[in-house]
This record gives C-alpha cells, structure tokens and sequence, in this order.
C-alpha cells in the first residue's frame, strides 16, 4: 500500500525470518498464508484480477474459541464499524464461503475451518493522511513503535474518521502493511482510544504477518500499568474469566462464561503500590481481547480509576482522591479542574522478537504526565503502604 509521506532513507536489514505460523504464497494468482488469530484478517488474492481490482477479499482462519458461532455473527465480531444485519445481508447474497462451499448467515463454524469473505464496502479513500506530530520510539525498515497518546483513537471506525493513528502514519510514512484493509494500514493490534502507550507498526505485509504470529503464539510480552479503584488485597494473582459481549450494553463487553460469544481471557498483576482506597497495580495481559484488563479489573470490584465505560466516572480531581472517591459524580466538584479524564491505563512495555533480525526487543513508553499527577496526589494524600 503506497501512502503520502516523507522518503526516509534507511539502512537495510536481513530478510524476513520464516516464523512456524507462516506461509509461503503457493502462485501469483492465491495465497496460502494462514491468518494466525482472529483478529488478523488475512488478504486472500482473487484469481481473477479484474475482480480483485473491485471487489476486496479476505480470508480468516476459524480459531478453536469460535467453536458453534454463527459465522455472520462471527465476521461481526471480528470486524469493526460493521453491523451484525449488514454482515447478514452479505452472507446472505453469496459474500462468505467456509473451505470453498458458500454458505448462509446461519451457519455453525467449525475449529481449522477456512473463512473466504467479501469485504463490505470502506468508507470512500480509506484512510486519508493527516499532518501530525507523532511519538516515535523506534523505527527501521520493517516496523515502527509509536507512543500513543490518550484519546487519540487507532484507526478510522464509526464516528471517528479522521485524527486516527492511522491517518498520521498515512502522512508520515510511504508505505505500511496492507493487511488489515484500507482503513488499518500497518495495524497490528490495538488499543482503546484513551488507553496511552506502546503500540507496534508494520510497513510491510511480511513483517506483519511475522509480528501477527508472534501475538497469536503469545510470545509478545505486555505490560501495563493502572490505577485501580479500592485496595487489592493480593499482592499478586492470575484472573482466568471468559469475556464476551454484554448482553444489554452494544459497547461494552463483559465476563460470559459458555456464551457464543466468549473467549478465554487470562490477565496477570502484581502491585506495585497501595493507598488509602486505590492501588497502583502493574497488569500482564497473557490474552488480547477487547477491553480484557478494564473487564477484569472490573470484575475483580476494583474498576479502573476514571474508566467511564466500567467505572462510572469521565474526570478526576484531587479532592476525588482526597475524599477517597465515589463512583458516581457530584457536581459540585464538576467545577474543579480535573486531573485526569480518561482511563488511568497505560501500556508501559512491549517485548518482541524482531521480524528480520530475530533479535528480542523491549520498547518502553514513560508513564505519562496525567497518570504520574494523580499518582503524586494520592503520595501526598494517602502514604502508600507496602506494596509487591
């Protein structure tokens, strides 16, 4: 994918190392790269040409977690900014096979089974390039780690169009993995929009399918820290819950034990400081499923702190901290000037294995200013007690 932006000049590195999970393309007309998680959508080329050139295509390989779903509500899942009945109609007018056979919305999915499907339609131009100032923490050839601020949301979806991450690398880099479609060039994975921190990019479709099976296999290391609502009594623990969409809230997901919708979730955390009524908490996501540490947190009864979606709250004053906080507002502290005003959660590390070098790698990201304020008010506040 050929995109605006300035011509960097850098030193080449080795070629592409095979990892176990890819494969090599059988021909020039098709593909048998399999799509290592169910988050990867993989670019399957039509062999007809012309076709391709209007119609896109993509192929997703059926994980042992989508066992029994139905594969319109699946697609659904899988694929942001499309709707379950515009998913169904598409199935429904011959736009899905499953191993070459097409089949209706109602069909049951299967362990191992091949996804072909047509794209619904992007929003006209994909993404459009937008001049702004990124964090850069690394970049060579192949990929690019960007500190994400908050707010800032990573690529184009229903109701946000323009100031993505995406749009930004757009503009600041010739070329990125086309992968994941038009409108997520080089996305690997994601974050939430006011979720700071790490994030890795691909330029090429080669790097990225390398760093998707890296995430598939779970041999990317993350780490997170958070501020939580109320004093967890472990110094540390494993949550192991099943997340899912909630049955009643569209944008919330939500703990779902035997639900078609669900999947494993494993979340690891130590402390790292404790005060009166908060904890400072450091969070190892062993998965990556939607809003997988704010659900768990919120299970655990300890939300985190300012998560308007799971915690009842959009700003945070130092007299909230002072008074020990209460999930539900006042408006009388409305009027102070809020020190935070989103998610306290920051994706602080990320250790990979380089694409071409092999090398293993760890890209850091400071905890940012809005965090590090409220941990300085809480010291002031309330002496931490010990923590792990």
């Amino acid at each position: 994918m050929t995109l605006r932006g300035a011509n960097r000049s850098l030193a080449p590195l080795p070629p592409i190392r095979q990892h176990p999970h890819q494969k090599t393309a059988l021909n020039d007309h098709s593909t048998d790269e399999e799509p290592v998680d169910e988050e990867l959508l993989d670019e399957a080329t039509s062999e007809d040409q012309e076709s391709a050139a209007e119609t896109t295509y993509r192929s997703i390989h059926v994980p042992e977690s989508a066992q029994g779903e139905r594969i319109d509500m699946y697609l659904t899942q899988v694929l942001d900014g499309v709707s379950r009945n515009q998913m169904r109609m598409l199935v429904h007018e011959g736009g899905a096979q499953v191993d070459g056979r097409t089949v209706r919305p109602s069909f049951r999915l299967r362990p191992n089974q091949q996804i072909r499907f047509r794209m619904p339609e992007p929003p006209e131009d994909g993404t459009i390039p937008e001049p702004m100032s990124l964090n850069i923490v690394f970049e060579d050839d192949g990929m690019v780690v960007v500190n994400k601020p908050p707010g800032m949301v990573v690529h184009p979806a229903r109701g946000h169009w323009s100031g993505t991450l995406t749009s930004g690398l757009a503009y600041h880099f010739q070329s990125l993995s086309d992968i994941g479609g038009p409108t997520r060039p080089g996305i690997v994975h994601r974050l939430d929009r006011d979720t700071s921190g790490v994030i890795v990019v691909a330029k090429t479709n080669a790097v990225h399918m390398n760093l998707a099976a890296q995430f598939a296999d779970r041999t990317v290391k993350k780490q997170y820290v958070a501020v939580a609502c109320g004093v967890l009594s472990r110094d540390r623990d494993q949550i192991d819950r099943p997340i899912g969409r909630h049955p009643y809230q569209r944008e919330k997901m939500a703990i779902r034990a035997n639900h078609a919708t669900s999947k494993e979730a494993t979340t690891f955390y130590e402390v790292i400081e404790r005060f009166r009524g908060f904890t400072y908490v450091r969070l190892f996501p062993k998965t990556g499923r939607t809003h997988q540490l704010r659900v768990h947190l919120d299970h655990l009864r300890h939300p985190i702190l300012c998560d308007k979606l799971y915690g009842g709250r959009s700003r945070i004053t130092a007299d909230d901290l002072a008074g020990n906080y209460h999930p539900q507002p006042s408006a009388q502290r409305d009027t102070i000037e809020p020190l935070l005003t989103r998610q306290a959660l920051h994706a602080q590390r990320l250790e990979l294995d380089h694409p071409q070098s092999g090398k293993r790698m760890v890209f850091e990201a400071p905890v940012p200013d809005d965090i590090e304020a409220v941990l300085k008010c809480l010291r002031s506040l309330n002496p931490s007690e010990n923590g792990a």
